[in-house]
Protein backbone atom coordinates (compact mmCIF):
# COMPACT_ATOMS: atom_id res chain seq x y z
CA UNK A 1 0.00 0.00 0.00
CA UNK A 2 1.06 3.39 -0.70
CA UNK A 3 -0.07 6.18 1.97
CA UNK A 4 -0.36 9.91 1.65
CA UNK A 5 -1.51 12.05 4.42
CA UNK A 6 -2.96 15.25 4.25
CA UNK A 7 -5.29 17.53 5.56
CA UNK A 8 -8.40 19.90 5.11
CA UNK A 9 -10.97 21.92 7.02
CA UNK A 10 -14.61 21.79 6.86
CA UNK A 11 -16.94 22.89 4.26
CA UNK A 12 -19.85 25.24 5.42
CA UNK A 13 -22.20 22.51 5.46
CA UNK A 14 -25.45 21.11 7.66
CA UNK A 15 -22.22 18.78 8.45
CA UNK A 16 -19.52 20.71 9.58
CA UNK A 17 -16.77 18.50 10.90
CA UNK A 18 -14.46 19.24 14.30
CA UNK A 19 -10.97 20.35 14.15
CA UNK A 20 -8.67 17.64 13.89
CA UNK A 21 -11.14 14.58 12.25
CA UNK A 22 -9.29 12.23 9.70
CA UNK A 23 -10.41 10.06 7.69
CA UNK A 24 -9.35 7.47 5.67
CA UNK A 25 -10.06 7.11 1.80
CA UNK A 26 -9.28 3.99 -0.39
CA UNK A 27 -8.68 4.30 -3.68
CA UNK A 28 -8.14 1.43 -6.23
CA UNK A 29 -5.00 2.03 -8.17
CA UNK A 30 -6.42 3.26 -11.71
CA UNK A 31 -7.71 6.05 -9.36
CA UNK A 32 -5.36 6.89 -6.73
CA UNK A 33 -3.40 9.50 -9.11
CA UNK A 34 -7.13 11.64 -9.04
CA UNK A 35 -8.05 10.58 -5.04
CA UNK A 36 -4.14 12.04 -4.57
CA UNK A 37 -5.18 14.99 -6.89
CA UNK A 38 -8.31 15.22 -5.17
CA UNK A 39 -6.97 15.23 -1.73
CA UNK A 40 -4.56 17.43 -2.37
CA UNK A 41 -6.54 20.35 -3.90
CA UNK A 42 -9.06 19.76 -0.82
CA UNK A 43 -5.98 20.36 1.64
CA UNK A 44 -5.09 23.75 -0.27
CA UNK A 45 -8.60 24.80 0.68
CA UNK A 46 -8.92 23.26 4.13
CA UNK A 47 -5.77 22.96 5.68
CA UNK A 48 -6.98 21.83 9.58
CA UNK A 49 -8.55 18.27 8.85
CA UNK A 50 -6.42 15.14 7.72
CA UNK A 51 -7.18 12.39 5.01
CA UNK A 52 -5.20 9.47 4.72
CA UNK A 53 -5.30 8.27 1.16
CA UNK A 54 -4.82 4.65 0.34
CA UNK A 55 -4.15 2.82 -2.19
CA UNK A 56 -5.00 -0.86 -2.77
CA UNK A 57 -3.91 -3.20 -4.72
CA UNK A 58 -5.30 -6.53 -3.29
CA UNK A 59 -9.39 -6.86 -3.97
CA UNK A 60 -9.28 -8.52 -0.25
CA UNK A 61 -7.95 -5.87 1.39
CA UNK A 62 -9.78 -3.14 -0.37
CA UNK A 63 -13.07 -5.00 0.67
CA UNK A 64 -11.85 -5.25 4.02
CA UNK A 65 -11.23 -1.40 4.64
CA UNK A 66 -14.57 -0.68 3.03
CA UNK A 67 -16.68 -2.89 5.76
CA UNK A 68 -14.96 -1.29 8.01
CA UNK A 69 -16.56 1.78 7.47
CA UNK A 70 -14.13 3.77 5.47
CA UNK A 71 -15.16 5.90 2.44
CA UNK A 72 -13.15 4.68 -1.30
CA UNK A 73 -13.14 5.61 -4.91
CA UNK A 74 -13.49 2.80 -7.01
CA UNK A 75 -13.88 2.31 -10.95
CA UNK A 76 -15.96 -0.23 -12.92
CA UNK A 77 -13.22 -2.23 -13.43
CA UNK A 78 -12.85 -3.04 -9.69
CA UNK A 79 -16.21 -2.86 -8.88
CA UNK A 80 -17.56 -6.22 -9.73
CA UNK A 81 -15.33 -7.29 -7.02
CA UNK A 82 -17.69 -5.85 -4.21
CA UNK A 83 -20.94 -7.08 -6.22
CA UNK A 84 -21.06 -9.87 -3.55
CA UNK A 85 -21.77 -7.05 -1.10
CA UNK A 86 -24.43 -4.85 -0.05
CA UNK A 87 -22.75 -1.62 0.03
CA UNK A 88 -23.96 1.96 -0.04
CA UNK A 89 -22.33 4.01 -3.29
CA UNK A 90 -22.76 7.17 -5.56
CA UNK A 91 -21.16 7.82 -8.73
CA UNK A 92 -18.25 10.46 -9.07
CA UNK A 93 -17.59 10.75 -12.31
CA UNK A 94 -17.07 8.81 -15.50
CA UNK A 95 -14.13 7.10 -16.99
CA UNK A 96 -14.51 7.01 -21.19
CA UNK A 97 -13.02 3.60 -23.37
CA UNK A 98 -11.62 5.38 -26.60
CA UNK A 99 -10.33 3.74 -29.88
CA UNK A 100 -7.01 5.24 -31.13
CA UNK A 101 -4.50 4.66 -33.85
CA UNK A 102 -1.35 5.53 -35.11
CA UNK A 103 -0.98 9.18 -36.44
CA UNK A 104 1.08 8.34 -38.91
CA UNK A 105 -1.83 5.82 -40.37
CA UNK A 106 -1.27 5.50 -43.59
CA UNK A 107 -5.23 6.04 -44.61
CA UNK A 108 -5.41 8.72 -41.87
CA UNK A 109 -7.27 11.23 -44.11
CA UNK A 110 -9.90 8.74 -45.41
CA UNK A 111 -10.22 7.52 -41.99
CA UNK A 112 -11.22 11.33 -40.50
CA UNK A 113 -13.41 11.78 -43.40
CA UNK A 114 -15.64 8.77 -42.96
CA UNK A 115 -15.06 7.62 -39.67
CA UNK A 116 -15.61 3.43 -38.71
CA UNK A 117 -19.00 2.40 -38.17
CA UNK A 118 -20.17 -0.18 -35.32
CA UNK A 119 -21.09 -2.51 -38.50
CA UNK A 120 -17.65 -2.26 -39.70
CA UNK A 121 -15.68 -3.27 -36.23
CA UNK A 122 -18.32 -6.09 -36.36
CA UNK A 123 -17.45 -7.65 -39.22
CA UNK A 124 -13.86 -6.93 -38.70
CA UNK A 125 -14.14 -9.19 -35.26
CA UNK A 126 -16.31 -11.98 -36.31
CA UNK A 127 -14.43 -12.78 -40.22
CA UNK A 128 -11.26 -13.61 -39.73
CA UNK A 129 -10.62 -13.66 -43.46
CA UNK A 130 -11.59 -9.97 -43.20
CA UNK A 131 -9.51 -8.30 -40.94
CA UNK A 132 -8.22 -5.91 -43.03
CA UNK A 133 -8.36 -1.83 -43.34
CA UNK A 134 -10.25 -2.49 -46.44
CA UNK A 135 -13.04 -4.33 -44.24
CA UNK A 136 -13.26 -1.02 -41.59
CA UNK A 137 -13.04 1.49 -44.33
CA UNK A 138 -15.72 -0.22 -46.53
CA UNK A 139 -12.78 -0.66 -49.90
CA UNK A 140 -10.32 -2.49 -51.32
CA UNK A 141 -7.47 -1.71 -49.00
CA UNK A 142 -5.60 -5.01 -48.31
CA UNK A 143 -3.18 -4.33 -45.54
CA UNK A 144 -4.01 -5.52 -42.59
CA UNK A 145 -5.24 -4.20 -39.29
CA UNK A 146 -3.09 -4.60 -35.98
CA UNK A 147 -5.63 -5.35 -33.54
CA UNK A 148 -4.34 -4.58 -29.95
CA UNK A 149 -6.56 -5.35 -26.86
CA UNK A 150 -6.65 -5.56 -23.08
CA UNK A 151 -7.45 -8.28 -20.54
CA UNK A 152 -9.40 -5.54 -18.76
CA UNK A 153 -13.14 -6.11 -17.50
CA UNK A 154 -14.47 -2.47 -17.81
CA UNK A 155 -13.21 -2.39 -21.35
CA UNK A 156 -14.54 -5.72 -22.49
CA UNK A 157 -17.81 -5.22 -21.30
CA UNK A 158 -18.19 -1.71 -22.57
CA UNK A 159 -17.30 -2.89 -25.76
CA UNK A 160 -19.57 -6.11 -25.65
CA UNK A 161 -22.28 -3.32 -25.14
CA UNK A 162 -21.52 -1.27 -28.03
CA UNK A 163 -20.50 -4.12 -30.71
CA UNK A 164 -22.96 -6.26 -29.11
CA UNK A 165 -20.18 -9.01 -30.07
CA UNK A 166 -18.50 -11.10 -27.89
CA UNK A 167 -15.20 -11.50 -30.18
CA UNK A 168 -13.89 -8.69 -28.28
CA UNK A 169 -11.11 -11.07 -26.91
CA UNK A 170 -10.57 -13.89 -29.71
CA UNK A 171 -8.51 -12.20 -32.03
CA UNK A 172 -5.75 -9.44 -32.47
CA UNK A 173 -2.38 -8.93 -30.14
CA UNK A 174 -2.90 -9.61 -26.33
CA UNK A 175 -1.08 -6.99 -24.06
CA UNK A 176 -1.24 -6.21 -20.02
CA UNK A 177 -2.29 -2.90 -19.80
CA UNK A 178 -3.02 0.56 -21.05
CA UNK A 179 0.28 1.92 -21.54
CA UNK A 180 1.59 -1.13 -23.05
CA UNK A 181 -0.78 -1.18 -25.54
CA UNK A 182 -0.45 2.79 -26.59
CA UNK A 183 3.50 2.36 -26.68
CA UNK A 184 2.35 -0.58 -29.13
CA UNK A 185 0.23 1.42 -31.29
CA UNK A 186 2.80 4.13 -31.06
CA UNK A 187 4.85 2.01 -32.98
CA UNK A 188 2.39 0.78 -35.22
CA UNK A 189 1.11 2.72 -37.99
CA UNK A 190 -1.59 0.03 -38.76
CA UNK A 191 -2.55 -0.47 -35.21
CA UNK A 192 -6.09 -0.28 -33.72
CA UNK A 193 -6.79 -0.49 -29.85
CA UNK A 194 -9.83 0.31 -27.22
CA UNK A 195 -8.27 2.06 -24.26
CA UNK A 196 -9.28 4.66 -21.31
CA UNK A 197 -8.92 8.02 -22.23
CA UNK A 198 -6.78 8.47 -18.69
CA UNK A 199 -3.67 6.21 -20.85
CA UNK A 200 -3.78 8.60 -24.10
CA UNK A 201 -3.70 12.08 -21.96
CA UNK A 202 -0.26 13.70 -21.60
CA UNK A 203 -1.26 15.56 -18.56
CA UNK A 204 1.48 18.19 -18.69
CA UNK A 205 0.39 20.03 -21.93
CA UNK A 206 -3.14 18.50 -21.59
CA UNK A 207 -3.50 17.05 -24.84
CA UNK A 208 -3.06 13.50 -26.50
CA UNK A 209 0.58 11.62 -26.19
CA UNK A 210 2.80 11.73 -28.75
CA UNK A 211 2.23 9.37 -31.88
CA UNK A 212 -1.41 8.85 -30.94
CA UNK A 213 -4.79 9.65 -32.63
CA UNK A 214 -8.63 9.09 -31.46
CA UNK A 215 -10.11 7.13 -34.46
CA UNK A 216 -13.94 8.93 -35.52
CA UNK A 217 -16.86 6.55 -34.56
CA UNK A 218 -19.40 7.24 -37.48
CA UNK A 219 -21.99 6.29 -35.01
CA UNK A 220 -25.49 6.37 -37.59
CA UNK A 221 -22.92 4.37 -40.10
CA UNK A 222 -23.64 6.50 -43.02
CA UNK A 223 -19.80 6.64 -44.48
CA UNK A 224 -19.19 10.08 -43.20
CA UNK A 225 -18.15 11.87 -39.91
CA UNK A 226 -21.04 14.45 -39.58
CA UNK A 227 -21.16 17.97 -38.27
CA UNK A 228 -22.70 16.23 -34.85
CA UNK A 229 -19.28 13.62 -34.67
CA UNK A 230 -16.68 15.66 -35.72
CA UNK A 231 -14.86 15.89 -32.14
CA UNK A 232 -12.48 13.73 -32.53
CA UNK A 233 -9.60 16.34 -33.83
CA UNK A 234 -8.74 17.85 -30.77
CA UNK A 235 -8.62 16.23 -27.05
CA UNK A 236 -10.68 19.45 -25.47
CA UNK A 237 -13.57 18.85 -28.31
CA UNK A 238 -13.76 15.11 -27.70
CA UNK A 239 -13.95 15.43 -23.64
CA UNK A 240 -16.79 18.46 -24.41
CA UNK A 241 -18.53 15.86 -26.50
CA UNK A 242 -18.47 13.34 -24.43
CA UNK A 243 -19.87 15.73 -21.60
CA UNK A 244 -22.78 16.43 -24.02
CA UNK A 245 -23.89 13.21 -25.00
CA UNK A 246 -22.67 12.97 -28.96
CA UNK A 247 -20.57 10.24 -27.68
CA UNK A 248 -22.10 6.40 -27.74
CA UNK A 249 -23.34 6.39 -23.75
CA UNK A 250 -22.18 2.12 -24.03
CA UNK A 251 -18.45 3.58 -24.03
CA UNK A 252 -18.60 5.37 -20.89
CA UNK A 253 -18.53 3.98 -17.10
CA UNK A 254 -19.19 4.95 -13.88
CA UNK A 255 -16.86 5.53 -11.08
CA UNK A 256 -18.02 5.51 -7.68
CA UNK A 257 -17.55 6.36 -4.08
CA UNK A 258 -18.55 3.57 -2.02
CA UNK A 259 -18.40 2.70 1.67
CA UNK A 260 -20.23 -0.42 3.89
CA UNK A 261 -23.07 2.37 4.91
CA UNK A 262 -24.17 5.66 4.24
CA UNK A 263 -21.42 7.75 5.55
CA UNK A 264 -22.04 9.47 8.83
CA UNK A 265 -18.73 11.12 9.19
CA UNK A 266 -19.28 14.54 9.20
CA UNK A 267 -15.37 15.10 7.41
CA UNK A 268 -16.71 12.45 5.10
CA UNK A 269 -19.76 14.17 3.96
CA UNK A 270 -17.68 17.50 3.48
CA UNK A 271 -15.27 15.85 1.84
CA UNK A 272 -17.93 14.27 -0.98
CA UNK A 273 -19.60 17.10 -1.56
CA UNK A 274 -16.74 19.14 -2.27
CA UNK A 275 -15.91 15.96 -4.74
CA UNK A 276 -19.03 16.54 -6.31
CA UNK A 277 -18.95 20.59 -6.71
CA UNK A 278 -15.83 21.82 -7.18
CA UNK A 279 -14.15 18.82 -7.57
CA UNK A 280 -15.73 18.09 -10.26
CA UNK A 281 -12.89 20.14 -12.21
CA UNK A 282 -10.28 17.85 -11.66
CA UNK A 283 -11.74 14.84 -13.39
CA UNK A 284 -11.17 16.63 -16.57
CA UNK A 285 -7.37 17.60 -15.87
CA UNK A 286 -7.20 13.87 -15.04
CA UNK A 287 -8.61 12.15 -17.93
CA UNK A 288 -12.08 11.88 -16.91
CA UNK A 289 -15.57 12.81 -17.62
CA UNK A 290 -17.40 14.82 -14.99
CA UNK A 291 -21.08 14.64 -14.37
CA UNK A 292 -23.92 16.57 -15.64
CA UNK A 293 -24.64 19.77 -13.33
CA UNK A 294 -28.43 18.23 -12.99
CA UNK A 295 -26.73 14.83 -11.69
CA UNK A 296 -24.48 16.87 -9.11
CA UNK A 297 -27.48 18.38 -7.04
CA UNK A 298 -29.24 15.03 -7.09
CA UNK A 299 -25.95 12.68 -6.32
CA UNK A 300 -25.43 15.67 -2.90
CA UNK A 301 -28.93 15.18 -1.84
CA UNK A 302 -27.98 11.72 -1.04
CA UNK A 303 -25.27 12.43 1.22
CA UNK A 304 -27.79 14.13 3.25
CA UNK A 305 -31.03 11.25 3.15
CA UNK A 306 -32.51 11.73 6.39
CA UNK A 307 -31.62 8.08 8.46
CA UNK A 308 -32.95 7.38 12.19
CA UNK A 309 -30.04 4.85 13.66
CA UNK A 310 -30.71 1.86 15.63
CA UNK A 311 -28.66 3.64 18.08
CA UNK A 312 -30.31 6.66 18.21
CA UNK A 313 -31.73 8.10 22.08
CA UNK A 314 -35.07 9.19 22.56
CA UNK A 315 -33.84 12.91 22.82
CA UNK A 316 -31.88 12.15 19.89
CA UNK A 317 -35.60 11.51 18.26
CA UNK A 318 -37.23 14.57 19.59
CA UNK A 319 -34.35 16.55 18.39
CA UNK A 320 -34.51 15.33 14.54
CA UNK A 321 -38.38 15.23 15.10
CA UNK A 322 -38.53 18.88 16.42
CA UNK A 323 -36.09 19.56 13.27
CA UNK A 324 -38.22 18.11 10.78
CA UNK A 325 -40.73 19.74 11.99
CA UNK A 326 -39.30 23.16 11.77
CA UNK A 327 -38.02 22.48 7.93
CA UNK A 328 -41.54 22.09 7.50
CA UNK A 329 -42.84 24.99 8.77
CA UNK A 330 -40.08 26.57 6.61
CA UNK A 331 -40.86 24.93 3.32
CA UNK A 332 -44.54 26.10 4.15
CA UNK A 333 -43.41 29.78 4.62
CA UNK A 334 -41.50 29.55 1.68
CA UNK A 335 -44.34 28.55 -0.35
CA UNK A 336 -46.69 31.22 1.37
CA UNK A 337 -44.37 34.01 0.14
CA UNK A 338 -43.57 32.65 -3.49
CA UNK A 339 -47.06 32.54 -4.04
CA UNK A 340 -47.13 36.15 -2.89
CA UNK A 341 -44.38 37.36 -4.90
CA UNK A 342 -45.73 35.61 -8.10
CA UNK A 343 -49.60 37.54 -7.28
CA UNK A 344 -47.39 40.89 -7.07
CA UNK A 345 -45.26 40.31 -10.09
CA UNK A 346 -48.63 39.32 -12.57
CA UNK A 347 -49.93 42.73 -11.25
CA UNK A 348 -46.91 45.41 -11.72
CA UNK A 349 -45.28 44.94 -14.70
CA UNK A 350 -42.27 46.06 -12.80
CA UNK A 351 -41.13 45.66 -9.11
CA UNK A 352 -39.73 49.07 -7.73
CA UNK A 353 -36.73 47.96 -5.13
CA UNK A 354 -34.84 51.02 -3.18
CA UNK A 355 -35.21 53.14 -6.80
CA UNK A 356 -34.32 50.20 -9.25
CA UNK A 357 -36.92 48.80 -11.18
CA UNK A 358 -36.78 45.67 -12.18
CA UNK A 359 -37.06 44.60 -15.79
CA UNK A 360 -39.82 41.98 -16.27
CA UNK A 361 -38.79 41.01 -19.42
CA UNK A 362 -35.84 40.87 -21.70
CA UNK A 363 -35.19 42.78 -24.77
CA UNK A 364 -33.15 45.47 -26.36
CA UNK A 365 -34.62 47.66 -23.43
CA UNK A 366 -32.80 45.87 -20.91
CA UNK A 367 -29.47 45.95 -22.69
CA UNK A 368 -27.00 48.88 -21.70
CA UNK A 369 -24.92 50.46 -24.54
CA UNK A 370 -22.58 52.97 -23.08
CA UNK A 371 -20.95 55.61 -25.51
CA UNK A 372 -17.72 56.05 -26.32
CA UNK A 373 -17.07 52.28 -26.32
CA UNK A 374 -16.16 49.89 -29.65
CA UNK A 375 -18.52 46.58 -29.81
CA UNK A 376 -17.84 43.52 -31.79
CA UNK A 377 -20.12 41.58 -33.13
CA UNK A 378 -19.13 38.29 -31.16
CA UNK A 379 -20.12 40.35 -28.26
CA UNK A 380 -16.91 41.40 -26.83
CA UNK A 381 -15.71 45.16 -26.71
CA UNK A 382 -12.88 47.41 -26.70
CA UNK A 383 -12.07 50.64 -25.00
CA UNK A 384 -8.51 52.50 -25.36
CA UNK A 385 -7.60 54.37 -22.11
CA UNK A 386 -5.55 57.68 -22.45
CA UNK A 387 -2.24 55.53 -22.05
CA UNK A 388 -2.97 53.26 -25.56
CA UNK A 389 -3.80 50.21 -23.42
CA UNK A 390 -7.02 48.91 -24.39
CA UNK A 391 -9.73 47.23 -22.14
CA UNK A 392 -11.59 44.15 -23.63
CA UNK A 393 -14.74 42.58 -21.91
CA UNK A 394 -17.55 40.77 -22.77
CA UNK A 395 -20.99 42.77 -23.56
CA UNK A 396 -24.07 43.23 -21.56
CA UNK A 397 -26.06 41.47 -24.28
CA UNK A 398 -24.18 38.30 -23.77
CA UNK A 399 -24.16 38.37 -19.96
CA UNK A 400 -28.30 38.33 -19.98
CA UNK A 401 -28.60 35.65 -22.43
CA UNK A 402 -25.73 33.27 -20.27
CA UNK A 403 -27.12 34.00 -16.82
CA UNK A 404 -24.66 34.48 -13.56
CA UNK A 405 -21.10 33.20 -14.51
CA UNK A 406 -19.52 30.42 -12.33
CA UNK A 407 -15.66 30.73 -14.44
CA UNK A 408 -13.70 32.18 -16.29
CA UNK A 409 -10.70 30.66 -18.63
CA UNK A 410 -8.29 33.29 -19.28
CA UNK A 411 -5.14 33.55 -21.66
CA UNK A 412 -2.05 34.11 -19.91
CA UNK A 413 -0.47 37.86 -19.84
CA UNK A 414 2.18 38.07 -22.65
CA UNK A 415 0.47 36.32 -24.69
CA UNK A 416 0.03 37.76 -28.43
CA UNK A 417 -3.37 37.18 -29.85
CA UNK A 418 -5.12 38.13 -33.27
CA UNK A 419 -8.72 39.47 -33.82
CA UNK A 420 -11.19 36.83 -34.39
CA UNK A 421 -9.00 33.81 -32.23
CA UNK A 422 -10.48 32.45 -29.30
CA UNK A 423 -9.55 35.04 -26.12
CA UNK A 424 -11.50 33.32 -23.14
CA UNK A 425 -14.18 31.08 -22.38
CA UNK A 426 -17.31 32.14 -20.00
CA UNK A 427 -18.56 29.05 -18.40
CA UNK A 428 -21.97 28.71 -15.91
CA UNK A 429 -22.09 25.55 -14.06
CA UNK A 430 -19.81 23.48 -16.68
CA UNK A 431 -21.71 24.89 -19.59
CA UNK A 432 -19.16 26.68 -21.70
CA UNK A 433 -19.19 29.68 -24.39
CA UNK A 434 -15.70 30.56 -26.47
CA UNK A 435 -15.36 34.20 -26.99
CA UNK A 436 -13.31 35.51 -29.64
CA UNK A 437 -10.64 38.73 -29.37
CA UNK A 438 -12.31 41.84 -30.84
CA UNK A 439 -8.54 43.25 -31.34
CA UNK A 440 -4.89 42.30 -31.85
CA UNK A 441 -2.30 42.85 -29.64
CA UNK A 442 -0.32 41.55 -26.35
CA UNK A 443 -2.03 40.62 -23.34
CA UNK A 444 -0.85 43.44 -20.62
CA UNK A 445 -2.51 42.19 -18.05
CA UNK A 446 -5.69 39.87 -16.46
CA UNK A 447 -8.30 40.95 -14.12
CA UNK A 448 -7.48 38.89 -11.38
CA UNK A 449 -10.80 39.43 -9.26
CA UNK A 450 -12.49 37.51 -11.84
CA UNK A 451 -10.82 34.42 -10.38
CA UNK A 452 -12.34 33.99 -7.58
CA UNK A 453 -15.41 35.78 -8.70
CA UNK A 454 -16.42 35.89 -12.23
CA UNK A 455 -20.18 36.72 -11.97
CA UNK A 456 -18.83 40.79 -11.38
CA UNK A 457 -19.03 40.35 -15.40
CA UNK A 458 -22.99 39.55 -14.92
CA UNK A 459 -23.25 42.45 -12.40
CA UNK A 460 -20.43 45.58 -14.22
CA UNK A 461 -19.58 44.21 -17.58
CA UNK A 462 -18.58 47.57 -18.36
CA UNK A 463 -16.26 48.35 -15.61
CA UNK A 464 -15.08 45.93 -13.03
CA UNK A 465 -15.63 43.26 -14.89
CA UNK A 466 -13.32 44.00 -17.47
CA UNK A 467 -11.25 40.73 -18.46
CA UNK A 468 -8.09 42.00 -20.09
CA UNK A 469 -6.05 45.14 -21.05
CA UNK A 470 -4.08 44.40 -23.92
CA UNK A 471 -1.37 46.72 -25.87
CA UNK A 472 -3.40 46.70 -29.15
CA UNK A 473 -0.77 46.46 -32.69
CA UNK A 474 -2.61 47.23 -35.27
CA UNK A 475 -5.70 49.69 -33.82
CA UNK A 476 -6.36 52.26 -36.43
CA UNK A 477 -7.47 49.44 -38.76
CA UNK A 478 -9.20 47.02 -36.65
CA UNK A 479 -11.52 49.25 -34.76
CA UNK A 480 -13.24 49.91 -38.45
CA UNK A 481 -14.56 46.98 -37.70
CA UNK A 482 -16.30 47.23 -34.36
CA UNK A 483 -19.41 49.41 -33.84
CA UNK A 484 -20.24 52.47 -31.92
CA UNK A 485 -23.15 52.77 -29.82
CA UNK A 486 -26.07 53.80 -31.59
CA UNK A 487 -24.67 50.92 -35.06
CA UNK A 488 -24.40 48.77 -31.50
CA UNK A 489 -27.98 48.75 -30.34
CA UNK A 490 -29.50 48.43 -33.83
CA UNK A 491 -27.04 44.99 -34.41
CA UNK A 492 -29.10 44.53 -30.68
CA UNK A 493 -32.01 44.22 -32.22
CA UNK A 494 -31.36 42.26 -35.30
CA UNK A 495 -29.68 39.97 -32.40
CA UNK A 496 -32.97 38.80 -30.07
CA UNK A 497 -34.59 38.83 -33.97
CA UNK A 498 -31.89 36.36 -33.97
CA UNK A 499 -31.99 34.84 -30.78
CA UNK A 500 -35.69 34.26 -30.93
CA UNK A 501 -35.13 31.99 -34.30
CA UNK A 502 -32.44 30.24 -32.78
CA UNK A 503 -34.43 29.64 -29.78
CA UNK A 504 -37.13 28.25 -31.93
CA UNK A 505 -35.29 26.12 -33.85
CA UNK A 506 -33.09 24.08 -31.22
CA UNK A 507 -35.49 23.83 -28.80
CA UNK A 508 -39.42 23.65 -30.37
CA UNK A 509 -41.32 26.62 -29.26
CA UNK A 510 -44.25 25.11 -29.11
CA UNK A 511 -43.64 23.00 -25.93
CA UNK A 512 -44.42 23.49 -22.53
CA UNK A 513 -40.72 23.07 -21.29
CA UNK A 514 -39.73 25.63 -23.85
CA UNK A 515 -42.38 28.10 -22.51
CA UNK A 516 -41.07 27.27 -18.77
CA UNK A 517 -37.88 28.00 -19.27
CA UNK A 518 -36.93 30.46 -21.12
CA UNK A 519 -40.26 32.72 -21.99
CA UNK A 520 -42.11 34.90 -19.51
CA UNK A 521 -46.16 35.50 -19.88
CA UNK A 522 -46.43 36.76 -22.86
CA UNK A 523 -44.07 34.88 -25.06
CA UNK A 524 -40.95 37.20 -23.98
CA UNK A 525 -37.74 36.40 -22.87
CA UNK A 526 -36.57 35.86 -19.63
CA UNK A 527 -33.40 36.90 -18.40
CA UNK A 528 -31.52 34.57 -18.10
CA UNK A 529 -32.45 32.70 -21.30
CA UNK A 530 -29.92 30.15 -21.64
CA UNK A 531 -29.18 29.60 -17.81
CA UNK A 532 -31.57 26.56 -17.08
CA UNK A 533 -30.82 24.71 -20.92
CA UNK A 534 -28.69 21.92 -20.92
CA UNK A 535 -24.84 21.70 -22.64
CA UNK A 536 -26.23 20.77 -25.93
CA UNK A 537 -28.12 24.28 -26.53
CA UNK A 538 -24.96 25.88 -25.61
CA UNK A 539 -23.40 23.80 -28.07
CA UNK A 540 -25.49 24.98 -30.45
CA UNK A 541 -25.69 28.36 -29.66
CA UNK A 542 -21.88 28.59 -29.80
CA UNK A 543 -22.32 26.68 -33.28
CA UNK A 544 -25.33 28.19 -35.09
CA UNK A 545 -25.30 31.91 -33.39
CA UNK A 546 -21.85 33.03 -32.21
CA UNK A 547 -19.78 31.55 -34.76
CA UNK A 548 -21.38 33.08 -37.56
CA UNK A 549 -20.96 36.68 -36.53
CA UNK A 550 -17.43 35.90 -36.10
CA UNK A 551 -17.03 34.49 -39.55
CA UNK A 552 -18.39 37.48 -41.46
CA UNK A 553 -16.48 40.42 -39.33
CA UNK A 554 -13.90 41.07 -42.34
CA UNK A 555 -17.00 42.16 -44.43
CA UNK A 556 -17.44 45.30 -41.90
CA UNK A 557 -14.32 46.81 -42.92
CA UNK A 558 -16.39 47.98 -45.95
Amino acid sequence: MNYSYLSCKDLVTGNNPSPGDSIKVLSTPDLYNLSIKWANEYNRLYPEMKIKVINVSDIQMADKLITDGDIGFVSNEYYSGFKTQSLWKVVVGRDVIVPVINSKNPFLDEIYQHGISPEAFVRFLNNPDSRKWGTLLNNEQRSQVHYYWINDESITTGLTNFLKTDQIKNVGIQVENGEEMISAIQKDPYAIGFSKMVNIIDFKNQSIVENIKLLPIDRNGNGLIDYNEKIYDDFNVFSRGVWIGKYPKTLISNIYSVSSNQPENETEVAFLKWILTDGQQFLYSNGYSDLLISERQTTVDKLYTAKTYPGATTNDKSYLKTMLLIIAALIMTGLTVDALVRYLRRKNSAVHIAGYISQPVLDENSVIVPAGIYFDKTHTWAFMEQNGVVKVGIDDFLQHITGTLTRIKMKNEGERIKKGEQILSIIQNGKQLNLYAPISGIIKEQNKALDKNSSIINSSPYTDGWIYKIEPTNWLRENQLLFMADKHKQHIKNEFSRLKDFLAVSLNANSEKYARIILQDGGELRDGTLSNLGPEIWEDFQTNFIEPSRQFWFYELF
